[in-house]
């Protein structure tokens, strides 16, 4: 198990939920209002940033959605039905984009594969980007339209006004350490006894709860300098690694009967599985690290960092 007590980065990149951390003097939930405002305003920017193509754009909104759901996580107890519902709504915006993000996933997985021994030429592997690529700017068409995004926009307006609502800054820590437990216990009950024969179905439903407990860990990442950064690096890592199984997915069914990467099939299919498990002996390693304690005792030591650090404080 590595360190969590290495000190973390000055700077954090652009979209981060630093605001949970904020206002030393204030609730621990005042800083969660600070941190939903930050990932609308990612949001808002990628839809209306000219200089993003259609797959950035959707890639962007995608990332910032996934913020947004898994800090709804987080507020699911004292919100109630409403996070259920915007967090459910969230979730069909992000299906609507999917078709695009599919075809990009393929791309991402043949770059991947070229860091194996590839069965055909270069000019074939060619000719299969150009199939990707063209499958992603046509789906990229039919599902980022105009009247997706102004359904994405009409979203983050309703989402901004219900921020004004919201008693956030009633909100203690002790209810939010809570909710980052059930996320922990939830992937590290995903974790798979034979990570090389689990099914993809399964891991992507854990990749999906490691990226919530991703982005719920970096809310409180900076209450303690000497927390969080190896902690969220192992998470990404873990991420990385079954976003990498997700993506040669994607490829495998574009190989299939009728698909367009189907005359491919027989010599792609060798080097996926090997990019595969190589990926997936990585993730066992990592996920091993990071759950490897008990959610209880998860649970115990997120306490006792929040309660020095208000004595600290005080």
């Amino acid at each position: 198990m590595p360190s969590f007590h290495e000190p973390v980065m000055e700077q954090r990149e652009k979209g981060t939920m630093m605001g949970a951390a904020g206002d030393q003097n204030g609730s621990f939930g005042s800083g969660l209002a600070g941190a939903a405002r930050l990932i609308i305003a990612d949001a808002r920017h990628a839809l209306t940033d000219p200089e993003l193509t259609d797959p950035e754009a959707v890639h962007e909104v995608r990332k910032a959605l996934k913020r947004w759901r898994a800090l709804l996580r987080l507020l699911a107890r004292p919100l109630g039905e409403q996070a259920d519902l915007m967090r459910a709504e969230a979730r069909e915006l992000m299906r609507a984009l999917s078709n695009a993000r599919d075809a990009q996933s393929a791309l991402d997985a043949l770059a991947d594969l070229r860091k194996s021994d590839m069965p055909f030429s270069a000019t074939s592997a060619e000719k299969i980007r150009g199939r990707l690529t063209e499958l992603r700017d046509a789906a990229g068409q039919t599902s980022f339209t105009p009247e997706a995004r102004e359904r994405l926009s009409r979203y983050l307006d309703f989402a901004t006004l219900s921020l004004e609502r919201w008693p956030l800054k009633a909100i203690d820590f002790d209810t939010v350490a809570d909710g980052l437990t059930a996320t922990y216990r939830r992937a590290r009950q995903l974790m798979p006894d034979d990570w090389l024969t689990a099914e993809p179905e399964h891991l992507h439903d854990l990749r999906r709860r490691v990226v919530e407990h991703r982005h719920q860990m970096d809310l409180i990442e900076p209450l303690w300098p000497r927390l969080g950064k190896v902690w969220l690096e192992e998470a990404q890592r873990l991420r990385n690694q079954l976003g990498a199984c997700q993506d040669l997915a994607m490829l495998v069914n574009y190989t299939g009967p009728h698909q367009p990467l189907a005359p491919w099939r027989s010599r792609l299919i060798p080097v996926i599985e090997t990019r595969r498990a190589a990926h997936l002996k990585t993730a066992a390693r990592v996920a091993g690290r990071l759950f490897a304690e008990k959610p209880k005792a998860f649970r115990t030591r997120i306490a006792a960092l929040w309660t020095a650090r208000q004595s600290k404080h005080k």
